[in-house]
Formats: structure tokens, sequence, C-alpha cells
């Protein structure tokens, strides 16, 4: 799934350790999501938006995901 993450975070001039922190995550975990090697869950999708005041919608792009 296509995010903003990278974008809001070097924007906030925050480094991958300090937005994991401030999210309660990893690393490795933000490096992941700003690759596309993981999807995050609802929660942690939350706490990412909560924390640049964004809603989930604007920071996940969800037009790539197949209808179920």
């Amino acid at each position: 799934m296509k995010n903003r993450i990278r974008e809001l975070r070097k924007e906030a001039r925050l480094s991958q350790e300090e937005l994991a922190s401030a999210v309660g995550t990893t690393r490795q975990t933000i490096t992941s999501l700003e690759v596309g090697k993981y999807t995050a869950s609802l929660k942690l999708a939350y706490k990412i938006a909560k924390f640049f005041s964004l809603t989930i919608e604007e920071v996940f792009d969800f037009e790539d995901m197949e209808e179920m």
C-alpha cells in the first residue's frame, strides 16, 4: 500500500527512529512501511495519522487495494 510517511517525516525533520518512538513501533517497521514491504495495522495507521494531525486516508493510499 502506498503511503506518504517518508514525505511527512522528512517535512517534519524527523528520523525514522524518532517517528518510531513517537508512535510506539520500531525503526525497522517505519522503514518497511516507507518502502512498501509492510502494511500497517489499523492501530498503527491511526497512530501515524494522528501524530501528523491527518486522517488515515491522507497518509495511506487505498486506491490500489483489491476489492474483497
